[in-house]
Formats: structure tokens, C-alpha cells, sequence
């Protein structure tokens, strides 16, 4: 009798495992695991690998291993853009959307309070100064659908880890947990870390609040680690909990580093210190290349699960490289040469940005894309990578699909790209106050608010923005004016008010009368 009973219980895991089989078959190929890599205020050349046509003297400065192995697997992208301060691409970035539509056009912290300076000939404009929220009727936000939620809505498993800084204090928007993500890890509504030490409790301090201290992590508070590995080991941590449910993961590894305070890596500072460096730019040097070990420690741990050949990897930052202040081993504004200028400007120091695709079975291995692309882009690229399904979204979605390109695929390069930023950020350098900004192709266009000046540029024989050719180029100055006016008043953008008339200044197509 136990032989026949041993014989039934064989049929039936038989049976069972031919219907698994059969289903595994109809539902096709595992959805892909996603691991969007994000560094926060890494300049063009704050890394080991070139994104120039060249090496440079940037790139033997810092040390990014990981970066040049994921490059190696994947597809890097030279032409790559974010806007030019951290909300306004992180907004991007989650919903697909440009700035000129969600307004959220300058960095959020506190509720109802814009952190900027003042222009002494314009009056700022209204803007969504509180930043991005999944919840309608909250006042001075963009409401919208983001793609973690998307993701969660088809059955990803979805890990926010780091800074977050979508939405101001008091807001559903500061808190991850309400934009569709399952895990929080460290997120919160500020744009920088009070201390990355835990010896210093990330900026807790006993009996007494600082809205820049970053939440959570008690376990790690006392102890000699520093915010960034914390970051991964949680990270790293979530993903096993995706693997013990059974679900794909979306990881979100969004890294304070290497944003001030700069604070030295005591892991790798020491290098730096030896061979010379100012001791701000060996600082910044260390955090550099431990956000590169956290890329490198996730890499190793898909491949120890053995998954890396069904997870996508996209690693980007969010605006251009600091440098107009607190850097201390060149003069200001120079440390993303050959572009110009940084974090901030419209010049291509602030806006051009480091990004990677890996897509097992779809990138070529160390392959290269000179087409532009922006950071919304990510948002349709994501839902063409992950799911074949409609999905409803509040919101209209600016961003194209990168997937042909990814598939190497001819693409024309000729999308229009736009800018917005009515601000004064508070540093003083080129290009760092209130602008609107067009690009196509080579050219970009930019329209400075107060003077209501145009400098136009070719970036592909003029890489550092050195010769304004707006006078010998009018005929294309004038349709990339008319067709960043044409945006702006496509999106009921409000420009700035002119303090001495008490009117709205004019839109760029408006008052390009060269």
C-alpha cells in the first residue's frame, strides 16, 4: 500500500509540475528585475570612464571601476541630459514628465517655501514649489501616476533606497511610501545628508531634530560605516526579500554621494591624500569611488543570485557636477571641462550627465550612443521594458521610448529637448540664473529671463560653449526660439515679471529680433 501511495504522490508532482511548466510557458519569459542606479550632483567627468571622444585629465583622477565594467556590458550614452538641479530631474525621472509641464522647476524643502535667491530686475514665478504628489488637491504639487507605481501595480516588488527628495515636508510627497514604493530606506524630503558618518548617527543628534538628518538606519547608528554602504547593505537586503517572495524587484539605489557635505570615504581617502590632492577634492574623490564599490557590490550580488542575465541596470545622475561653490582643487565652474560651467547652468556642465544602460540580450556589449536623450525618457523606456499592458496614468507623459536605440536601431536625432528654470539658484556663475533652454540635434538655444538675451551653440564642434553664433545662425536661433515659445505657452508657463513694468517678460519667439 505505501508503494502505491509513493506511486500517486509521483503522478500528482508530475501533473503539478507539467501544469507549472505549461504556464510558465504561456506567461513567456520572467518579467526583468530593474536596478536604477542614481548618483546624486555626478559631474560628466566625475568618474575613471570617458564620456568624451577623449580621455581626459578628469578621468584619471577618479577611480570607478564598476562604472567601466557596466559600460563594458552595456550601452553608454555620451549625449545624455537631466535638468540642470536634483527635484526637477527626480520629478522627471518618476513620472516621465518635463519640468515646463509638472513645474516643479527648482529643488523642494519645506512646504510652501521656495529656497532661492532674489533678481534684483525680475519677480519670480509661481511654481509647484512642493514638489510631486500621487494624492490630487495638494496644493503647489504635480499630481501624478509615478512608474514605481506602475511597476508595484504589475507585480514588482518596489525598494527605494536613499535620497528621495520628491516632495516637501508635511507633504504625501516626502515620503516614498506614498509614490508606489513598498520599501523606504533612508528617503525622506531633504536633498542632502547632514552627516554620511554613523559614527555621527547620519546627523541625529540626541534629544534634538534636523530636518537634513537622514531617517532610519538606527541599527547602524555608532558604528564606524558610512552612509553609503549602509545604503547598499539595505538595499542588497530588500532585493533577498524580493527573491524569498517570489516577485522581480525594482530596486531604486538612489545615493546621497556625492552631494555636500563632502565628507571623506575613509575606505579609499587615503589614496587620494597620498598622492597630493587638496584634501576637499581627495574628500570628494572617496565618495566618488564608494558610490562606484555600491554599484559594484549590487553587480557581484545579482551574479552570486544568478540573475544578472534578467535585471536591467540604468545608472545616471541627476543634474550636472558641483562646482560652483565648495570645490576646492580648480577654480570654480571648471570641474566638468570640457563643458562648461555646472550644476545649475544651462551651459552643458549643469545639464549633461553620465548614463549607462545594461540589458542582458538586448545592449551590445560595449556599445555607444551619441543620440541625445533626457531623463524623462526613462519613465516610457521602463514600461516597454517591463510590461505589455495599458496602464492608466493622470498625467501625459513627455518622455520617448530609448528602447530602438537600445536595440541599436537607426533613430534620427532630431527630438526637440527642453529647459526651464526661472530661478535664481544662489551661486554665482556662468549661466546660473533664469533661463529657458532648447536643444536639437548639435544646437542648443538658450533665452536668459532678465536681459532677454539668446546665446546659441553648436556642441558637436563646440563642446565648451565658447562662441555664441546666435548672429551668424539666425535662421536656426529663430525656429529654435519659436519652438520653445511655442512649448512654453503649450503648458500655461508663467515667465517672470518684469519689476519695472509689472509685466510678464516676453516669450523667447516673441522678442528674437536679431
Amino acid at each position: 500500500m505505501k508503494y502505491f501511495h509513493a506511486i500517486a504522490l509521483i503522478l500528482v508532482s508530475l501533473l503539478n509540475n507539467g501544469t507549472t511548466f505549461a504556464q510558465e510557458k504561456k506567461v513567456g519569459i520572467p518579467k526583468p528585475n530593474i536596478v536604477i542606479f542614481l548618483v546624486d550632483d555626478m559631474g560628466w567627468q566625475d568618474t575613471s570612464l570617458p564620456f568624451y571622444k577623449e580621455k581626459t585629465n578628469w578621468n584619471s583622477i577618479y577611480h570607478t571601476p564598476n562604472m567601466e565594467k557596466l559600460a563594458s556590458q552595456g550601452m553608454k550614452f555620451t549625449n545624455a541630459y537631466a535638468a540642470a538641479v536634483c527635484t526637477p530631474s527626480r520629478v522627471s525621472l518618476l513620472t516621465g514628465m518635463n519640468p515646463i509641464n509638472h513645474k516643479v522647476t527648482n529643488w523642494t524643502f519645506e512646504k510652501n517655501k521656495s529656497e532661492e535667491g532674489e533678481s534684483a530686475l525680475v519677480t519670480i514665478p509661481e511654481w509647484n514649489l512642493n514638489g510631486l504628489s500621487a494624492t490630487p488637491g495638494i496644493e503647489n504639487t504635480i499630481y501624478a501616476t509615478t512608474f514605481p507605481q506602475v511597476l508595484k501595480d504589475n507585480g514588482y516588488y518596489t525598494i527605494h533606497a536613499g535620497k528621495a527628495h520628491f516632495g516637501a515636508y508635511n507633504t504625501p510627497g516626502e515620503d516614498p511610501l506614498n509614490l508606489g514604493f513598498d520599501i523606504n530606506i533612508g528617503g525622506h524630503a531633504a536633498g542632502q545628508p547632514k552627516s554620511y558618518l554613523g559614527l555621527e548617527n547620519f546627523g541625529n543628534e540626541n534629544g534634538k531634530k534636523d530636518n537634513r538628518a537622514v531617517p532610519g538606519l538606527e541599527k547602524y547608528w555608532g558604528k564606524d560605516i558610512f552612509l553609503t554602504e549602509a545604503l547598499t547593505q539595505e538595499a542588497i537586503a530588500s532585493m533577498d526579500q524580493a527573491l524569498k517572495i517570489h516577485k522581480p524587484f525594482m530596486l531604486y539605489m538612489s545615493h546621497y554621494a556625492v552631494h555636500t557635505p563632502i565628507m571623506g570615504d575613509k575606505r579609499f581617502l587615503k589614496k587620494y591624500i597620498d598622492v597630493g590632492m587638496d584634501p576637499i577634492e581627495a574628500k570628494y574623490a572617496s565618495l566618488v569611488e564608494g558610490m562606484d564599490k555600491s554599484l559594484g557590490d549590487i553587480m557581484v550580488y545579482l551574479a552570486e543570485k544568478n540573475i544578472s542575465d534578467n535585471t536591467i541596470i540604468i545608472f545616471l545622475s541627476d543634474n550636472g557636477g558641483l562646482s560652483a561653490h565648495t570645490r576646492q582643487g580648480a577654480a570654480l565652474n571648471t570641474h566638468n571641462s570640457p563643458l562648461r560651467s555646472g550644476k545649475g547652468s544651462a551651459y552643458e556642465g549643469g545639464v549633461r550627465i553620465p548614463f549607462i544602460i545594461k540589458w542582458p540580450g538586448v545592449t551590445k556589449e560595449n556599445s555607444i550612443s551619441q543620440n541625445n536623450i533626457i531623463i524623462e525618457d526613462i519613465f516610457p523606456t521602463l514600461m516597454a521594458m517591463t510590461t505589455n499592458k495599458k496602464y492608466n496614468l493622470v498625467q501625459k507623459v513627455d518622455g520617448k521610448s530609448i528602447v530602438p536605440l537600445l536595440k541599436q536601431k537607426k533613430v534620427k536625432n532630431n527630438t526637440f529637448y527642453y529647459w526651464h528654470y526661472p530661478h535664481v539658484w544662489g551661486p554665482e556663475g556662468p549661466a546660473l540664473k533664469l533661463y529657458s533652454a532648447i536643444r536639437q540635434g548639435d544646437w542648443k538655444l538658450i533665452y536668459f529671463h532678465e536681459d532677454q538675451r539668446f546665446e546659441l551653440y553648436n556642441t558637436k564642434i563646440d563642446i565648451d560653449e565658447k562662441n555664441n553664433v546666435v548672429l551668424s545662425n539666425v535662421k536656426i536661433g529663430y525656429k529654435l526660439a519659436k519652438q520653445l515659445g511655442k512649448y512654453l505657452r503649450n503648458a500655461n508657463t508663467k515667465m517672470p515679471i518684469n519689476k519695472m513694468t509689472n509685466k510678464m517678460i516676453l516669450f523667447p519667439d516673441d522678442t528674437f529680433n536679431l
